[in-house]
């Protein structure tokens, strides 16, 4: 009776709970899940295979160019996440757009297991596609189950994240080990699978979420809008991809992605420049826009840093670090487990951290905690220098080095990830709100794609110059976090109340 008549008025079955909050914070829990475990498992082999040797059931691919195709497939999914997010208000809905994004992210994965180099790159293209209908509308989602907001809507996103860094987790721990065992193309068949279970359980329990991100959000104000420039835009971008995997014009990942670095970084200067000049802003809130845009950058340097994991840490795993472990022999993807491990334990602490420091009027500002991120990722990579010092002087080392180079990495991100997008919806001009979150993807977009160049310039056939390039992005960071620092008194004045 209960459940026909919640269907009837179009909200969430409240009946049931999900630890205290509404049912269909559950099936958004889940899907989440696994959409991460099908990301970071595959994420975890990627750059792997593309560059493990063909008699091997790799593609072969030089690290240079094989980094700049990771970089790239890892910054398309936060750009593709802005049309996502824009298909899903003005078009299909969040519901619909989340089942979509399903669906493609399966097919994708699908289609990187058959071992076919032309349906590899093909599979790419359709997760990133996929990726970007569903990541940003779930959390849209979420949102949309708690409509009085407050605390009660915070504690929701808590337990949703954890969902995402446990799918992460469990996908960065199984994948590796079962490409290892049983070959590249079962690795990639596995986070198929987990998509598809994925997709079962939210159509299952779908009723749950009631009208919440059913409809176009946008459309009582703007009206629905059209298919066509993105159908227009989709068509070329297939016959782009098609006439490259197929040979018919020569495409150079790595020119691509520098081309790519500096077309993104102008198109993020030209809307502040916008938003600072033209836009029509008072004084205070142009200097908020100064704010985004220090934040911006500094969010992109670490990314860049990061981002390592997947990439250049990846490789060490794979070539430097003795990964027999009692009887063990841990695939190198596997290590990819430790960042998602480390949130899990360590985001109740800096949680607690920050509101101890909130109730003492001593909670650090945006700024600070940002030049917290970069500087604690540039220590990270201090590590893998030291690390780095024994693989020249001829010696494999444990995997110790690396778990506390994510671990030191992992707080960074404590330190920045979770105050990015709040800081840009406080700093933003209310009717800005909305573009400034999809700045914040862009800067996510921006760091990942120099992530892909960083780790293509590792020259792996000569370790000695392995430390040099560690202690690079070492510099990167603490100079980026030490000039924020610096700079943060100043920009304190400009948030002009922001907390």
């Amino acid at each position: 009776m209960t459940d026909s008549t919640s269907a009837t008025s179009g909200l969430p079955d409240s009946s049931r709970s999900f630890f205290g909050h509404p049912r269909g914070l559950a099936t958004l829990f889940m899907t989440e899940m696994w959409e991460r475990f099908t990301y970071y498992g595959m994420r975890a082999i990627l750059l792997l295979y593309l560059v493990a040797a063909i008699q091997d059931g790799g593609l072969g691919i030089d690290e240079k160019t094989g980094s700049a195709i990771y970089g790239l497939y890892i910054s398309g999914t936060y750009l593709l996440s802005l049309l996502g997010g824009y298909i899903a208000d003005r078009i299909i809905g969040a519901q619909r757009a989340v089942w979509w994004g399903g669906i493609f992210i399966m097919v994708g994965n699908a289609c990187l297991a058959f071992g076919n180099t032309q349906l590899f790159f093909c599979g790419l293209m359709i997760i990133v596609v996929g990726v970007g209908l569903l990541k940003p509308n779930i959390s849209a989602i979420v949102a949309q189950l708690y409509p009085e907001g407050g605390s009660r809507r915070d504690a929701g996103f808590s337990i949703f994240y954890m969902g995402i860094n446990l799918g992460a987790f469990i996908g960065s721990l199984l994948v590796p080990e079962v490409a290892q065992r049983f070959g590249w193309g079962f690795g990639f068949a596995l986070p198929a699978i987990g998509m598809a279970l994925g997709l079962v359980q939210f159509a299952m329990t779908r009723k749950y979420l009631g009208e919440a991100g059913a409809a176009p959000a946008a459309f009582a104000t703007h009206g629905r809008a059209s298919w066509t420039p993105i159908v227009i835009g989709g068509v070329l971008l297939v016959l782009v991809v098609a006439l490259g995997v197929t040979g018919t014009i020569p495409l150079d990942p790595v020119a691509i992605s520098n081309s790519a670095t500096w077309v993104i970084f102008a198109f993020a200067a030209f809307y502040f420049i916008y938003l600072g000049f033209f836009a029509g802003l008072n004084l205070e809130e142009r200097k908020r826009v100064v704010v985004m845009f220090v934040l911006f950058l500094a969010c992109a340097m670490f990314w860049a840093g990061f981002e390592q994991a997947g990439a250049s840490l990846n490789l060490f795993a794979d070539r430097y670090t003795d990964r027999h472990v009692f009887g063990w022999d841990m695939a190198a993807g596997t290590l990819q487990a430790a960042n998602p491990m480390f949130i899990i334990i360590f985001a109740p602490v800096f949680a607690a951290i920050w509101v101890q420091l909130g109730a003492r009027n001593l909670d650090p500002s945006a700024p600070v905690k940002f030049a917290l991120g970069l500087i604690l990722m540039g220590v990270g990579f201090y590590v893998m220098v030291l690390a780095s010092q024994y693989v020249v002087a001829g010696d494999k080392v444990l995997p110790t080095w690396l778990l506390l180079t994510y671990l030191f990495h992992t707080f960074g991100e404590l330190c920045l990830s979770p105050v990015g997008l709040s800081s840009f919806s406080k700093l933003a001009p209310a009717r800005f709100v909305g573009q400034a979150l999809g700045v914040w993807f862009i800067a996510t977009a921006l760091g990942n794609n120099i992530a892909g160049q960083f780790s293509g310039n590792f020259d792996w056939d000569d370790p000695t110059k392995m430390p040099d390039q560690f202690m690079f992005i070492f510099w990167w960071g603490v100079i980026g976090g030490g000039v924020l620092l610096l700079l943060s008194p100043w920009l304190k004045k400009f948030l002009a109340g922001v907390r």
